[in-house]
């Protein structure tokens, strides 16, 4: 009891607010933390815990943010365990699918849910990784042979560009608004389902109704538009993507920029000039 002269209570209470012995300066700094994370029967064990172990020791909490993470079930939907038999070996993941594409499915999964793990969704975060892949390689088979360099020319202006392009870049510009976004609020989803709507977009629109402005046989505006923006909009989004598939956006940005490493590199800022609501809409319309 704090009444009275409790010698055990002062006695406590002295340890209290002398917690840590040492490094104090330190650990006030470096309070609260950015974010914590763990599955959903750490709630108790672990969030709490930490709320409630700060809120007595320092009066406040020890953490900003929680990202919550659910448990991971077979294709029944029987949760995942060593007693069960029922779990995926890790090595042969990694091998036939790529820890990219486990990457990717936990982070568009949706947060705070358990996930069913198996073939079927691993297939289809690969189709998607696939469809990148192949814009990518479409890209630099052309540049090759018709020998674009990025920057060798300056940049056509914005006004100049045709339509479909001006969308394009519109839609890159939202997505980089949208990913920031997303990563400044913690909102894992948020950040990283928007990539894969754009990279259907880019290959099922943008490239199909491109391909004959890369076959021409003369290197005018309109086809140096088209390699220009198609370089942009690879570059950004293996930035984009980095840090949910390093691997996949190393790849890419190494072989397109020559630079050192995408972890190397600012993230990109989306450009306020090339947003067209009003374009988006209308393409969206069509």
């Amino acid at each position: 009891s704090p009444s009275g002269g409790n010698p055990e209570y002062h006695r406590l209470r002295a340890r209290v607010t002398a917690y840590p012995p040492q490094n104090q300066d330190v650990c006030k700094a470096s309070l609260p933390a950015a974010s914590i994370a763990g599955a959903t029967d750490r709630t108790r064990g672990w969030c709490y815990s930490l709320l409630a172990e700060s809120t007595l020791l320092f009066g406040q909490n020890s953490y900003r943010n929680v990202i919550c993470l659910g448990h991971i079930l077979d294709e029944k939907g029987q949760k995942a365990s060593k007693s069960r038999g029922n779990v995926m070996d890790p090595n042969s993941v990694f091998e036939k699918w790529g820890s990219d594409a486990i990457r990717w499915f936990f982070f568009t999964s949706p947060v705070g849910e358990s996930y069913k793990v198996g073939p079927k969704p691993l297939d289809e975060v690969v189709r998607f990784l696939i469809t990148f892949w192949n814009v990518y390689s479409f890209f630099v088979t052309y540049a090759r042979i018709d020998g674009f360099l990025p920057g060798e020319k300056p940049l056509l202006p914005l006004a100049e560009r045709p339509l479909l392009d001006r969308w394009l870049l519109s839609r890159l510009s939202h997505l980089v608004a949208t990913a920031d976004k997303g990563m400044e609020t913690y909102d894992v989803n948020g950040a990283a389902r928007p990539v894969e709507a754009f990279v259907t977009d880019l290959s099922t629109w943008y490239v199909r109704r491109s391909r004959r402005r890369f076959w021409k046989s003369d290197s005018d505006a309109d086809k140096r538009s088209a390699y220009e923006t198609l370089y942009q909009a690879l570059v950004t989004v293996a930035q984009v993507m980095a840090p949910f598939m390093p691997f996949l956006g190393e790849a890419v940005y190494r072989n397109l920029t020559g630079e050192r490493s995408v972890h190397l590199s600012d993230y990109p800022q989306a450009d306020g000039a090339a947003r067209d609501e009003q374009l988006e809409q209308q393409m969206g319309a069509a």
